[in-house]
């Protein structure tokens, strides 16, 4: 049983029976609470359970764990400076809070971050901003603005070693040698349980557009995209999704369902999407007519993009594993169209088509072995998003490592982490010894 912490927090610990087993939720107040927990959990060799609002929970291999560390407590603004574009925010903060204040200044995360709320079936929403960047799930502007790494400034964690430390910090020219910061984005947890973060926040766009391509087949929207993001009127976001998908889809998705849609966007200010729009539609003549979606009803179009709802829990495909599939996008319309022919599967395509999701139908092992077979013929790799907990121990839910990747990412986690206190066997199915 773990150590109590040393000032009970006021929500206190509790336990609850799940499934015939007793979990242990410790409920903490501040960053030495946390600090007091993982070392009672390290000295009763018993690992822990990282949760903020457990958006996410459904990702990833059962863990190695009947201990929860809940730091949704941890849910202040520490600071906020518009006119510097940063702002500090505790780990736990949820994201529902954090950006409509952002929002207020006419401000946002660049890299859009995903809600998995649909596409998971969970009822807390976007999750919090420990989440968040434990994920590392950027959505369609990453092409051009980058991943959640890429925003991150500076972190207050605890490490597995029971050590409060911190990284990085305010600004953005502040780090020599290593940014040990980035390490924490997309690590899911398994490297140190974060407190604060400082990110990046940007200028929103005055205006935004979407050129709209109907009816290209997935090589010929492949083709089409590629050509649009290597042009020069600097192209935010670019996917293509098949009408296969868009006839079963949900929100404003399908208002386009009456054929394949491949969508461009441009931000910017208002003159110069015009102009670039235009001129973008005429160099891409040869592809069709490109329909005009303008404001509101363009941000909805990515919205649905970003959060894959065409896949969501509650519509057509909701019963269908869910893969996320990073590939070169050169590659990924002749990739993703193999895929859907050969497994009777779904396809969406973003980032040009470096990212594909991918809706296949129920099998034991969600047609892992096939799907990783193609993949390692062209250097891509997947993640299995959505699953039940069955087909989750059956496969390995993240790709599996070079054997030299592999040894490197464990030396990492050595150091952070030697016991595997934090969220063990989350990342692998034999969970680390």
């Amino acid at each position: 049983m773990l150590t109590p912490l040393p000032s009970p927090p006021p929500q206190g610990g509790r336990e609850y029976i799940s499934l015939r087993v007793v979990v242990t939720v410790l409920h903490i107040r501040d960053a030495a609470d946390v600090e007091a927990a993982v070392r009672a959990a390290i000295a009763d060799e018993q690992p822990l359970e990282i949760v903020g609002h457990g958006s996410k929970r459904p990702i990833g291999h059962a863990m190695a764990t009947n201990a929860v560390l809940d730091v949704s407590a941890l849910n202040a603004v520490t600071s906020y400076e518009p006119n510097e574009l940063i702002i500090t925010v505790q780990a736990g903060a949820a994201l529902d809070d954090v950006l409509p204040l952002i929002d207020s200044r006419n401000q946002q995360f660049a890299f859009e971050p995903m809600d998995t709320a649909a596409l998971l079936d969970v009822r807390s929403g976007r999750g919090t901003i420990g989440g968040m960047i434990a994920a590392g799930l950027a959505g369609p502007r990453r092409i051009k603005a980058g991943g959640v790494r890429d925003h991150l400034l500076g972190v207050h964690a605890v490490s597995g070693f029971g050590d409060s430390f911190k990284a990085g910090g305010r600004v953005v020219k502040n780090v020599t040698g290593y940014d040990l910061c980035k390490l924490l984005a997309g690590s899911w947890g398994t490297l140190a349980v974060m407190t604060e973060v400082t990110l990046k926040v940007m200028p929103k766009a005055e205006t935004e557009r979407t050129l709209v391509l109907r009816g290209l087949d997935d090589v010929a929207a492949n083709r089409a995209m590629t050509a649009a993001l290597g042009s020069p009127y600097d192209v935010s976001g670019a996917a293509h999704v098949p009408h296969s998908t868009l006839k079963a889809g949900r929100g404003t998705l399908a208002g386009l369902a009456a054929n394949a849609a491949t969508l461009l966007r441009l931000e910017g200010i208002a003159a110069s999407v015009a102009h670039r729009a235009s001129a973008l539609a005429a160099d891409l003549a040869s592809f069709g007519t490109a329909e005009l979606v303008e404001g509101a009803q363009s941000a909805a179009l990515w919205r649905d993009i970003r959060d894959v709802m065409p896949f969501a829990a509650g519509g057509a495909f909701g019963a269908w594993p869910v893969w996320r599939i990073v590939c070169p996008p050169a590659r990924g319309g002749a990739f993703g169209q193999a895929l859907a022919r050969e497994t009777g599967g779904e396809v969406i395509y973003d980032w040009g088509g470096g990212l594909i999701w991918a809706a296949l139908p129920p099998s034991v092992d969600a047609h892992a072995a096939p799907l990783r077979r193609r993949l390692a013929a062209i250097g891509g790799h997947a993640t299995l998003l959505r699953a039940d907990e069955g087909t989750r121990r059956a496969v390995d839910v993240f790709h599996p490592q070079a054997k030299g990747v592999a040894a490197l990412s464990e030396r990492v986690r050595q150091s952070f982490d030697p016991k595997s206190i934090l969220n063990r066997g989350r990342l692998t199915r034999t969970p680390i010894s």
